[in-house]
């Protein structure tokens, strides 16, 4: 559990947690994929709110609407090993901005940094924009007209 955290929060390799913790690299890889949907599941935790949890994306434009929380909204990419040749789809995970073999994840933060969501893992080509209108993340801002965010160009 204590790895995944690690992961998560500093997006270090599994190799390096596996150099640290004296383990081989696919035991921190199966933890980190076993460990990460029940955090999912429990949602994530508010600072300062004791007992309150955003467990989906429509939960946090509603904690923010009501609390006046201006959101940061922002796609980060972390390599990944090049999928095996042959595979249908390989050439997805190439990243342009990167250009390396990487996968994309669509944060959201309060002001002070704070993860209160972190959406679906996609491929690193997929464009912040898109994974913004896949997610549904614009329909929500239609939803919650009085929900800042401050965004990057990207």
């Amino acid at each position: 559990m204590i790895a995944t955290l690690v992961v998560l929060r500093y997006q270090l390799p599994h190799a390096a947690l596996a150099v640290f913790y004296g383990v081989d690299r696919s035991t921190i890889t199966r933890a980190v994929h076993e460990i990460r949907p029940l955090l999912a599941r429990r949602g994530f935790a508010v600072p300062g709110e004791a007992g309150l949890r955003l467990h989906t994306l429509a939960d946090v434009f509603a904690y923010a609407d009501a609390k006046g929380v201006e959101i940061r909204l922002d796609g980060t990419e972390v390599r990944v090993r090049r999928p095996k040749a042959g595979l249908p789809g390989r050439r997805v995970f190439v990243s342009g901005k990167m250009r390396q073999n990487t996968k994309k994840a669509t944060v959201i933060t309060d002001e002070k940094g704070r993860t209160l969501w972190t959406g679906a893992i996609r491929p690193g080509r997929m464009h912040d924009q898109t994974a913004v209108n896949t997610e549904g993340i614009s329909n929500l801002f239609k939803q919650y007209p009085k929900v800042k965010a401050k965004a990057d160009a990207g």
